[in-house]
């Protein structure tokens, strides 16, 4: 076995091992953290296969923007995001039912056949017309996401929301 070979088992056991850890969390805050580390995973699987595009796509619009969603989401549901009364998480059941369906679903692949005869797609052409003029504004914007998430964070503190509520008052 080569070294892409290796990279690609222990990446897609890493992928295995943080998806299950997302469905046996049983905070949703630790959930959504290991949902962030299947989608670095994933798009690091993407660019071992020659795929950066796709690879950049899903470390930024998975890992990246999902992720804080989610959080921005649970912070303005929650008040306390991460105490012990989020609890999620599901039964061994239904993990033993998901890696039946996995495996069914892994035997059946044999018999797909891949669409357009496996006839392989530029990439090249669209990265260059989506990001050439505006990859700075891109960046830009992802860094006034990523402050915006800061600030978030440290406003939902409660003892920070008790301390501005007291001054107001």
């Amino acid at each position: 076995m080569n070294v892409d070979g290796v990279l690609f088992a222990l990446l897609a056991g890493a992928g295995l091992l943080t998806a299950i850890a997302a469905l046996l969390a049983r905070e949703i805050v630790h959930t959504i953290m290991w949902i962030a580390i299947l989608f670095v995973s994933l798009g690091l699987v993407y660019f071992l296969l020659e795929a950066p595009f796709l690879g950049v796509l899903q470390l930024a619009v998975y890992a990246g923007a999902v992720t804080i969603l989610l959080l921005f989401a649970i912070m303005v549901v929650k008040k306390r995001i991460f105490s012990k009364e989020a609890v999620t998480g599901i039964g061994v059941s239904s993990v033993a039912l998901a890696v039946a369906l996995a495996t069914l679903f892994t035997l059946n692949a044999s018999s797909v056949t891949p669409p357009n005869g496996g006839r392989v797609y530029d990439t090249t052409l669209l990265s260059v017309s989506l990001f050439a003029s505006y990859g700075a504004w891109v960046l830009a914007l992802g860094f006034v996401v990523l402050s915006a998430l800061v600030g978030a964070v440290y406003l939902a503190r409660e003892s920070r929301g008790r301390r501005i509520r007291a001054e107001g008052e």
